[in-house]
This record gives C-alpha cells, sequence and structure tokens, in this order.
C-alpha cells in the first residue's frame, strides 16, 4: 500500500525523499521527523546515539539514552491522540528524537506486517494519550517497554464505562479493527461516581462480549488510586473508588471477571501498594499536584511507574513477554 521510506540522518535536520514518499526532518535537539502517511500501524526502524523517541502524541516509544538500531511500532489514528479531540495533532506519522545531542541515522518506516501483534486500550484520561503536557496516561508510556507489539490507544478523557460504549468515535470504532490474537485492555471507574453495580457490571459485560467477538482477548483493569490519604496516612476509600452510591468498583470488577472468566488485574491495590510505600509527601511526584494540585492525572514518571506496574501483571498472565 505505502512504499519504503528510507533516509539516513544525522543530528543536523534534513528532507530525503524516498520511493516517491518524502520524510521530512527539521531541527537539532529535537529533531523531529514526518512522515506523509495515511491512517494505520507502521514499522519503523532507526540508528540512535544518545536519543529517545516520543511518536505522535507524546507516545514514549524508546527510552531516553538509547543507542544502537531499534525497532517500534506506532499506531497512527487521526486524531492522533484521544478519539473525540478531532482535529488535534498533525496528519501522518511525527517522530520526534529527543536528547541534549541526538544523533538519527538509517531511518525507515514501512506498513506493519498485516499480524503484526497488537494491544489495543479502552479507558479514561488516566490512560490516553494525553496531547498537553504535564498530563500523561500511563498509555502513553507503556510503549517504550514492549518489543514486537504496537499500541492502539483509543482511551480518552472523562469517559465510564457506559460513555466509552456509546459515543461511536470510542469502542464503535476501535471494535471492527480487532483481530484474533489481540489483548485489549479495559480500565474504567474514575468517572463512574454516580454509576450503580448493576450498571457498571452491564457496561463492562457487553465491552468484554464486543471484544470476544472480534476474536480479541479482553483483559479487566481496575481504575488506579486517587492520592487521597486520610489522617493515619492510610488512602481513603474514595482513592480507592468506593463510588458515591457507596459501589466498591474494583471489588464489583473483580467479581466480574471471575464470573466471565477474563484475566483480571488490579491496578487498584497494585498502585495503592505503590502510593502508600511512597507515603503522602514522596507520592507527590507520581501524579500532578505539586503542578496542578491534581491528585487523579500522572506526571510522565508516575505514568511510567503505573505503566510498569500494568505490564508485570500482563507477563504474570502470559499475555506478554
Amino acid at each position: 500500500m505505502h512504499a519504503f521510506l528510507a533516509a539516513a540522518l544525522t543530528s543536523a535536520a534534513a528532507a530525503v525523499p524516498a520511493a516517491g514518499i518524502p520524510v521530512t526532518c527539521t531541527g537539532t535537539a529535537p529533531v523531529v521527523c514526518h512522515a506523509d502517511v495515511a491512517p494505520g500501524n507502521y514499522r519503523i526502524s532507526v540508528t540512535l546515539g544518545d536519543a529517545g523517541v516520543r511518536a505522535e502524541a507524546r507516545r514514549m516509544v524508546i527510552a531516553e539514552g538509547t543507542s544502537g538500531h531499534r525497532t517500534f511500532g506506532v499506531n497512527v489514528r487521526d486524531p492522533e491522540g484521544e478519539p473525540t479531540k478531532t482535529g488535534s495533532g498533525t496528519p501522518g506519522l511525527t517522530l520526534t528524537f529527543t536528547g541534549a545531542a541526538p544523533v538519527v541515522r538509517h531511518l525507515r518506516i514501512r506498513p506493519a506486517p498485516p499480524r503484526t501483534p497488537m494491544l489495543y486500550l479502552a479507558g479514561d484520561s488516566t490512560v490516553c494519550d494525553q496531547d498537553t503536557f504535564p498530563y500523561t496516561g500511563w498509555g502513553q508510556a507503556i510503549p517504550q517497554h514492549l518489543r514486537g507489539v504496537t499500541v492502539a490507544n483509543y482511551a480518552d478523557s472523562g469517559e465510564s464505562a457506559g460513555s466509552f460504549l456509546t459515543d461511536p468515535l470510542l469502542f464503535d470504532t476501535m471494535r471492527p479493527l480487532l483481530r484474533r490474537g489481540d489483548v485489549v485492555l479495559i480500565q474504567f471507574g474514575h468517572n463512574d461516581k454516580t454509576t450503580t453495580a448493576a450498571d457498571y457490571r452491564a457496561n463492562l459485560t457487553a465491552l468484554v462480549a464486543g471484544v470476544r467477538a472480534g476474536h480479541a482477548r479482553p483483559v479487566l483493569v481496575s481504575p488506579p488510586v486517587r492520592r487521597i490519604f486520610d489522617s493515619t496516612g492510610v488512602l481513603t476509600p474514595v482513592a480507592r473508588h468506593v463510588n458515591g452510591l457507596g459501589v466498591d468498583l474494583p471489588a464489583e470488577m473483580a467479581s466480574l471477571a471471575a464470573e466471565l472468566r477474563v484475566p483480571y488485574i488490579d491496578l487498584t491495590a497494585d498502585s495503592a501498594a505503590l502510593v502508600e510505600s511512597l507515603g503522602p509527601t514522596d507520592s507527590q511526584p507520581l501524579y500532578l499536584y505539586r503542578e496542578l494540585r491534581d491528585n487523579t492525572h500522572f506526571s510522565e514518571y508516575g505514568a511510567d511507574e503505573i505503566g510498569k506496574l500494568v505490564l508485570s501483571r500482563l507477563i504474570a498472565e502470559g499475555l506478554m513477554h
């Protein structure tokens, strides 16, 4: 469908046409490269010197300070960040090579093979591709820890399981893309403050059924905790997602996962253990508390720490290597 794109670059700006499709690179620190490609999945190979790579809407795909040859996948969407922010970002594929003096050579972009392993994300603002710094979803951080797997992040700010089902830009857009063997992580709860237990279970059940209809593998993920401590230094029930109706959302999800025989990641418990082990002061950098007095959304550091909790459970479940 698309010809191979190739370029041999240094940290200097360059614009190299290849097979009729240009790759345009500008700047030195960072080096920003753009390819005019259609939405889809792409495989990128590049040789780096002391660089990191961000793709599209601030997705961390290669960690800072990397040198040597690397190959990774990028999912290109329009819009490139949150699915309901129509018009955000830029068309095509944008790669940003970061570092004090990043060296970029032998950049090649090509369409991904049809059977590329995919990890889809369905969730809220704590998961999504946030385009505005310093907000960062954990779904933006996990690509840098994966090899041979492309992440397609359909999470969106403000969503509950119910609203994700009803907005045509969300589940209805993601579901037709699913193929046998794809893994779909489903995390909702932050925005279910007044959802009944019955409705919460029904919405999650519908999401699981939709994923299974596409022969993909659903995984239920309970929401990470808010950073709200009581006077004894323990996270409150609200922090642990007991909602305004008294519904313990993680407990309902765990029960439903067992009933539906779906893998379950108790991110609520795992994140609570992390946050409480750090305590009220040292846990602040995980969130945007110091910048914005925000105890829900993550910093880039916090998103990476939460993402690593998710990945460790996926590996334990045998769903990732």
